[in-house]
Parts: C-alpha cells; sequence; structure tokens
C-alpha cells in the first residue's frame, strides 16, 4: 500500500486523538474531586478536606476567563475553568452543609450581613453590612455567603480588567496571576496536613490524579505551545502535587501525634 494510501485513515485518527486531548483538558481537572465528594457525602465528615483548595481554584479560573478576554487561548482550556468553577462551587455546598450540620451551637458566621430572623441572633448586627471577620474568612455558615463572595470578586476584577484590557502589560500579568494562583492549588492541603501531622481525611485517589492531569496538563501546555506563564506554572503545580505524596509515605509509615488543639472536634478553621 501506498504511504499516501494511509492518509484517509490517518487524518480522521489525528482529530479523534485531539479531540481526545481537548476534553481530558476539560473535564480532566475535576474528575479527582469526584472520590473526595463520594467520601465526604459518605462519612458526613468534611474535616479531611481543605475548602481553601476551592478558594484557590475559584480565584485562578475566574482570573484565567478574564485573561481570556485579553489574550485568546485555547477554547478548551477556557471551558475547563468554566466546568472547575460550577464543580468548585458544589464541593463547598457539600462541605459546608456538612460541617454545619456537625457544629452544634456554633455563632454562625456570614459574608453578608447577619439575617436578623436567625434565631442564634438575639440582638439587631452592629455591622450595617458585612459581617467580616479575617478569622473566619472563607469559614461561613451558608453557601449563600460563598456565592456572594465569589460574585464579589468576579465584579471587582472584571471590572478592573475592562478598564486596563488595552495594556498588554496588565494581560500578561493577570495571566500569570491566574495560572501562578492555580499552581498554588495544593498548598492549602500540604499545609492541613502538616497542621494535622497526618493524611487521615485526605482522599489519596485525589492526590494521584492530581498529580497525573497536572504532567498530562503541562504538557499539554507545551506540546499546544501555550502562554509561557502556563508552563512554567504548571510544572510548580507538579512539584506541590509531589510533596503532598511524600507527606503520605512520611505519616503512614511514621505517624505522629497531632498537636494537642485537633483534640477539639469543632475547631475547623482549615475549612
Amino acid at each position: 500500500m501506498e504511504p499516501g494510501g494511509l492518509e484517509w485513515l490517518l487524518v480522521p485518527m489525528r482529530q479523534l486523538v485531539s479531540w481526545g486531548a481537548a476534553g481530558a483538558m476539560v473535564f480532566g481537572g475535576v474528575v479527582p474531586y469526584i472520590p473526595q465528594y463520594r467520601d465526604i457525602r459518605r462519612s458526613q465528615n468534611a474535616e479531611g478536606f481543605s475548602t481553601y483548595v476551592c478558594l484557590v481554584l475559584l480565584v485562578a479560573n475566574i482570573l484565567r476567563i478574564l485573561f481570556w478576554f485579553g489574550r485568546h487561548f485555547e477554547s478548551p482550556l477556557l471551558w475547563q475553568s468554566i466546568i472547575m468553577i460550577i464543580t468548585m462551587l458544589l464541593m463547598l455546598k457539600l462541605c459546608t452543609e456538612v460541617r454545619v450540620s456537625n457544629e452544634l451551637n456554633v455563632k454562625r458566621r456570614s459574608f453578608a450581613a447577619a439575617d436578623s430572623k436567625d434565631e442564634e441572633i438575639k440582638a439587631p448586627p452592629k455591622r450595617s453590612y458585612l459581617d467580616f471577620d479575617l478569622n473566619y474568612f472563607w469559614h461561613w455558615s451558608k453557601f449563600t455567603d460563598y456565592v456572594q463572595c465569589v460574585l464579589t470578586f468576579t465584579g471587582v476584577t472584571g471590572y478592573i480588567t475592562y478598564l486596563w484590557l488595552d495594556s498588554s502589560l496588565f494581560v500578561e500579568t493577570l495571566g500569570f496571576l491566574a495560572v501562578f494562583t492555580e499552581a498554588m492549588l495544593g498548598v492549602p492541603q500540604l499545609y492541613r496536613n502538616y497542621q494535622n501531622r497526618s493524611t487521615e481525611g485526605m482522599s489519596i485517589k485525589m492526590v494521584l490524579m492530581w498529580t497525573s492531569g497536572d504532567t498530562f496538563k503541562t504538557a499539554y501546555f507545551i506540546l499546544n505551545q501555550a502562554p509561557f506563564q502556563f508552563s512554567i506554572c504548571g510544572l510548580l503545580q507538579v512539584f506541590v502535587d509531589i510533596a503532598i505524596l511524600l507527606q503520605v509515605y512520611l505519616y503512614s509509615n511514621y505517624p505522629q501525634k497531632p498537636v494537642s488543639h485537633t483534640a477539639h472536634p469543632a475547631s475547623t478553621k482549615a475549612l
């Protein structure tokens, strides 16, 4: 068979591979959170998962979408950000419901003004709009407070981006912030594991999927000549994943006593 005779087969195969890679980029990022979501739902315990992971991914993907308006990159990366934002909101909703149901006689915290109908608040709130205490940031009692925070961040950063969209320096900086923030994805979980001196409650499958997914994603960035910020921060993200896997090995083979304050189940500041 002449070499040219295989062209009819190679072209659709290349197209299928291209579609497969694009699909993996769009949906592959959310796959690691499926086992973690199921574990939390089954055990009704969100202690092992840091919701600051959700915060990092929400910020990173909102900034990435805004970056797209200044410098159009591949559509699969844009759709990946949209799917990831939806996934993180679902994770936040579950974790908030589980945590609040496990907390008894704890004062409700909110991003927006406190509800006057809240049975735990006997007097009108002193703050007129925001019940914003840095000690309880991202530790609110209702999912709607997280949504309000995300919408506020999106509105402010979107307006700033609109004003500075013609500045190439601003656009490139925005792109760097987007991928650098995502590269720090594993840091909250890394720190939480260090605090607990344990990886109990954290889905090992999630971290393994993080590592394989980030490796694939970084290779995709390099091969498809994505903006240089994507490739550099992708490599950094892989290194953080490996550090978490080292924690799994160390804490499994050399278990350590947790610090004394972890004996109080109501302390869930990392969530």
